[in-house]
């Protein structure tokens, strides 16, 4: 089996899901934030098609989260934005198999991710765009070259630059979460542990 590098980026808690608006104090929010990267990494070091996972932040608390995962966290280095970060994040992993996955996946499944990355293989750079269909949470390479192209219409820069757009359903995948909405939307998918306490703790 062909084995995949996985890059996940982690903003620091203090600019993290700005958008998803207030969900109870400053602290319930980081603790939420720090719950779905944490259900986000189980899944992806759960998935047999993944051998590494580098998580690209200078954040203390996102790193021991990574760590406590058995991810290998790693400061920031360029400290020039998200597309930089994650160029710095492949370089590390040093596989020709590398991958970008976003942080905020709190309903991924590892079968799901897995379906995902073997169908990768058949392409030299593909995407999966999120449930909106305009974003990208999943950019992968086969030749380690990833040449990333993240922000706002991320899923038709990625396919104009070349990159196969992979058409599986895969919802936990594809529901990252920057709004409340979207945050119902995985709540309803089924999200991971730890998503689940802080939620719960968050209304309590």
């Amino acid at each position: 089996m062909q084995q995949w590098s996985v890059v996940v980026p982690a903003k620091a808690l203090r600019l993290a899901k700005t958008r998803l608006g207030p969900t109870g104090t400053r602290a319930a929010h980081e603790e939420l934030v720090l719950a779905m990267l944490g259900d986000t990494l189980e899944a992806v070091l759960g998935c047999a098609e993944v051998r590494s996972v580098v998580v690209v932040t200078d954040d203390p608390r996102a790193a021991t989260v990574a760590a406590a995962a058995g991810a290998r966290p790693v400061p920031d280095a360029p400290a020039a934005g998200l597309d930089a970060a994650l160029r710095h994040g492949a370089a590390i992993a040093a596989n020709p198999l590398v991958a970008t996955l976003h942080s905020d996946l709190p309903a991924l499944r590892p079968d799901e991710l897995g379906a995902a990355l073997t169908a990768a293989t058949s392409h030299r750079r593909c995407f999966v765009a999120d449930a909106d269909g305009t974003g990208t949470t999943l950019l992968a390479v086969t030749d380690g070259v990833l040449e990333p192209a993240f922000g706002p219409g991320s899923a038709a820069a990625h396919a104009a630059s070349g990159a196969i757009p992979l058409q599986g359903a895969w919802p936990g995948l594809r529901r990252d979460v920057d709004t409340p909405a979207h945050l119902a939307e995985a709540a309803l998918l089924g999200t991971g542990p730890r998503t689940r306490a802080a939620l719960h703790a968050a209304c309590a």
